[in-house]
């Protein structure tokens, strides 16, 4: 008797425990799958959509969201347009300009209006404002966006840019010319690059803040094509309100962002490098009264395409509510 009885509890269980799986199972079964690329390598400016993640915002929402690395903007918009990912995380800027050529996709957040770029010199021969460009030496490189708008920011701050020398390398040998002294001046992200140059030349470079000084070069965005916009609405309303909720944990604790982000980040720089990365990141994403997180001002679009008109990189812009939508966005 006393073995029926064991026999009989082991069943029942067995029977519990498959219970318990398979409302796991139809939980896990229930989540969307969401594909969301990066336009580049794993970086602290990607903090908020893994503190998303790791605070459980995406599962809240429905959402089991896929975060890829990419190997540039170009790439990550082709991967979109295939249906291969639903959103991607991009310089706004380079959405602007395939928009412009005709690529059906739209800005659906974007968290820097401004981006956080930097003009850095050494403290020996220092550009601490525009005008000390002036009789300076700037390395540039095709597609680098710091120097791509030189004579925008020039022109805003009335710089003669024919008193600057560029000297054109790849881009890969930018930051080394600079570190090497071979030229006065590197453009950086703030964002990426300067925390870990900071840390590796055990240095203090002083700092020109390009964003600052009168150069509006839209940054970090999220986009969707026009058919995943239409096919998928309320997803992407669900992946934007998770992030957005990224973003206000990121700013209230950019050490714990920046811990969040490491746990997913493997041959990471050092978590100095990282939370300042973070922070940088945070502190150029602006809170805009009556509206959520990522909200689109029209005229943000409208004086970065007029930038991008000057530039030549487009010829004919069209309406800035073409470039755009905040639709997708709901209420604070």
């Amino acid at each position: 008797m006393a073995i029926v009885l064991k026999i009989a509890k082991f069943v029942s269980t067995l029977v519990l425990g498959a219970a318990v799986l398979g409302t796991m199972s139809g939980a896990a079964m229930s989540q969307e799958q969401v594909n969301v690329r990066f336009s580049w390598k794993l970086k602290g400016e990607y903090a908020a959509m893994y503190v998303a993640q790791e605070k459980g915002y995406y599962a809240r929402e429905g959402l089991s969201v896929r975060l890829g690395e990419g190997a540039g903007a170009p790439a990550a918009l082709g991967a979109l347009l295939q249906g291969q990912e639903d959103a991607v995380l991009l310089p706004g800027v380079f959405a602007l300009t395939a928009i412009s050529k005709g690529m059906p996709i739209k800005l659906i957040a974007l968290y820097h209006p401004k981006t956080p770029m930097a003009l850095i010199s050494w403290p020996d021969k220092p550009v601490r404002v525009p005008k000390d460009l002036e009789g300076k030496s700037i390395v540039t490189a095709i597609g680098e966006t710091g120097t791509t708008y030189l004579d925008s920011f020039c022109k805003a701050n009335g710089v003669d840019c024919s008193k600057v020398k560029r000297v054109q390398v790849n881009a890969q040998s930018r930051v080394p010319q600079f570190i090497q002294r071979q030229v006065d001046v590197v453009s950086v992200y703030q964002t990426n690059d300067l925390p870990i140059m900071e840390e590796t030349q055990g240095a203090k470079f002083v700092v020109l803040e390009m964003d600052k000084n009168g150069l509006a070069v839209p940054g970090m965005a999220l986009v969707s094509s026009d058919a995943i916009i239409a096919k998928k609405p309320e997803t992407l309303r669900k992946l934007l309100k998770a992030v957005g909720d990224g973003v206000v944990e990121m700013k209230k604790d950019s050490s714990e962002a920046a811990n969040m982000m490491m746990k997913n980040w493997s041959g990471h720089p050092s978590a100095t490098a990282v939370t300042a990365q973070v922070k940088a990141t945070a502190d150029a994403i602006p809170a805009t009264p009556g509206h959520a997180v990522g909200w689109i001002d029209e005229k943000a679009i409208a004086d970065a395409l007029a930038m991008l008109k000057s530039t030549g990189e487009i010829d004919a812009p069209k309406p800035a509510a073409a470039y755009f939508t905040n639709d997708l966005l709901g209420s604070k």
